[in-house]
């Protein structure tokens, strides 16, 4: 069980949904959480609505200097949570340039840049908590999700190589694949979402996570071991069913 009490936390795209529900987890088990948007406004409301603790520094991951000056201004931290993320449904017929970029700017290369920023001292402290959110989407390809699976398999992917490199030494990475949370990015769907998740759910799943020591989680579970045995199916089963 992992001791969040006197540590701190930096969760960056935390100002509603999933993140600021993370952020009350982490808060009431005694940790200091430092939370990032890009609105000034929604950030100061969610930093109001946690008791103790917690203090907002505004970030726009989109943007590098904006990064390394929330950087800055956090400071020292024992744990860094990457959530910030934006979403539009998108089919290839429809593919919309500002869009797609925008996805992969701010879903893959935004954690970039905060790691940029932190993971080089944590390195040389040999210590340290990282935790990037993938999603279950972000497993196989799928359709109408042009620019927001293709972040989120990244994102995947960063965290699994992070993890081959640091295991062993006092830095700790995790990765955590939610499906379907319900908050203004999903209402954006026009379709029925499958085992759709409350944010409070869904942090409670993720902290969970964060306090032991496996690398990945992906949730809710019925739903990621459908998504988990699609990888082995062939090509020809697999886009009959998701198509």
């Amino acid at each position: 069980m992992r001791d969040f009490v006197g540590k701190r936390y930096w969760l960056v795209g935390a100002t509603e949904g999933l993140g600021l529900a993370l952020a009350r987890k982490l808060n009431a088990a005694g940790a200091s959480v430092i939370l990032s948007g890009r609105d000034e406004a929604r950030l100061a409301e969610a930093v109001a609505s946690l008791p103790i603790h917690a203090r907002g520094v505004r970030c726009d991951v989109a943007d590098r200097d904006s990064v390394k000056v929330a950087a800055e201004e956090v400071g020292e931290i024992d744990g860094l949570v990457f959530l910030a993320g934006v979403y539009w449904p998108m089919k290839a017929q429809e593919w919309n340039a500002e869009q797609v970029e925008a996805m992969l700017d701010v879903n893959l290369i935004g954690a970039a840049r905060v790691l940029g920023e932190v993971l080089p001292a944590m390195v040389a402290r040999d210590r340290g908590h990282v935790v990037l959110t993938g999603s279950l989407s972000g497993f196989r390809g799928l359709p109408g999700a042009i620019g927001y699976a293709p972040s989120k398999a990244g994102v995947m992917s960063l965290a699994e190589s992070m993890y081959a490199d640091l295991r062993g030494t006092g830095v700790e990475v995790q990765l955590a694949n939610p499906g379907f949370i319900r908050t203004r990015l999903t209402a954006k769907n026009d379709f029925k979402m499958p085992f759709i998740m409350e944010p409070e759910e869904a942090a409670r799943d993720m902290f969970e996570h964060m306090c032991g020591d496996t690398f990945q989680r992906s949730f809710p579970t019925l739903f990621a071991l459908f998504f988990r045995l699609a990888r082995f199916l062939p090509d020809g089963i697999y886009y009959r069913i998701f198509g």
